[in-house]
C-alpha cells in the first residue's frame, strides 16, 4: 500500500504514472453517536481499502470542508463543526492539484465523502487542468456508485430518507461500524428523528429546523455488514471509472 506520507521523496517519483487519491472529508457533527471526523475517517479508510486491490497513491486527507448546511449535515448550529468558506476549499484543493501536476503526477482521483465540497471541488479541478493541460482530475463518492439494487438491500427495512437527510443516519453509522468500529457509541444512538426535507434554504439557520441530537434520520437499523457492502460497492464503483477515465 503507498501512503504518500510514507515515502521518501525518491520512491514518491519513481511512482508518477500512478493514480493519486485524494480522499477529502470534513470535520462535522454527526449526533451524539458518531465522532466529528466521520466524513474524513470515511474517506480515507475507503482509499486504504481500495489499495488493497488497485495499484495507488494515496495522499494525505483534507479534513476540513466546505460549510455544513442546515439540512445535509445540521450546519452551524452545532459545536464542532469546523468550516472551510467555499474560496478558501477551492484555492487549497486547486494548490494541491497543481503541485501535483508540477511534480510529474497527471492522473488524480478525488474520493470526497462531504457532500457540501463537490461544487468547490469541481471550480478546483476546472482551474488546475487549465493551468496543467496533460493533468486529469475526477472527483466521485461513495453514494453516487451505489447501484439501486444495493441502496435496497440498505434500506430494506427503513425507507430511504434521500442522500441530503441520510446524515449520521443508516449509512455512515454503518460505515463507520464496519470502518472504524472503537469510535462510535451504539448505546447512544437516536431513534425517534427525523428531518422534514424543504424545498428551500434559509439563512440564518434556524434551530426548528434540525433534531436537537443533530441527526437528521434515524441510525436504528444499521450494522456493520451494510458497511462493508457500502465499501465493497464503492471500490467496485471506482475501479470502473479508473478503468474508463485513467486506461
Amino acid at each position: 500500500m503507498k501512503i504518500m506520507h510514507h515515502l521518501t521523496r525518491v520512491e514518491f517519483e519513481n511512482n508518477s504514472d500512478k493514480v493519486v487519491v485524494l480522499p477529502i472529508g470534513s470535520t462535522e457533527q454527526h449526533g451524539p453517536h458518531l465522532p466529528l471526523g466521520v466524513d474524513s475517517y470515511i474517506a480515507e479508510d475507503i482509499a486504504k481499502h481500495l489499495a488493497k486491490v488497485t495499484d495507488i497513491i494515496i495522499a494525505p486527507t483534507i479534513t476540513y470542508g466546505y460549510k455544513s448546511k442546515p439540512l445535509s449535515g445540521g450546519g452551524p448550529l452545532f459545536k464542532g463543526t469546523i468550516d472551510l468558506n467555499g474560496e478558501t476549499l477551492i484555492h487549497l484543493v486547486t494548490d494541491i492539484l497543481c503541485k501535483f501536476a508540477r511534480d510529474g503526477f497527471n492522473k488524480i482521483f478525488i474520493e470526497n465523502a462531504h457532500f457540501e465540497n463537490q461544487a468547490f471541488i469541481e471550480e478546483a479541478m476546472d482551474l488546475a487542468t487549465a493551468q496543467f493541460p496533460k493533468l486529469k482530475v475526477v472527483q466521485s463518492n461513495w453514494w453516487d456508485v451505489l447501484d439501486q439494487k444495493t441502496v435496497d438491500e440498505i434500506f430494506k427495512d427503513v425507507p430511504f430518507p434521500g442522500w441530503a437527510l441520510e446524515h449520521a443516519a443508516i449509512t455512515e453509522t454503518s460505515l463507520m461500524m464496519y470502518l472504524e468500529p472503537d469510535l462510535v457509541r451504539t448505546e447512544l444512538m437516536p431513534t425517534e428523528v427525523k428531518a422534514q426535507a424543504l424545498p428551500y434554504s434559509v439563512y440564518p439557520a434556524r434551530h426548528d429546523l434540525v433534531p436537537d441530537c443533530g441527526v437528521l434520520a434515524s441510525p436504528v437499523g444499521s450494522t456493520k455488514e451494510k458497511g462493508k457492502l457500502i465499501v465493497d460497492k464503492a471500490i467496485e464503483g471506482f475501479i470502473k471509472i479508473f478503468k474508463k477515465e485513467f486506461n
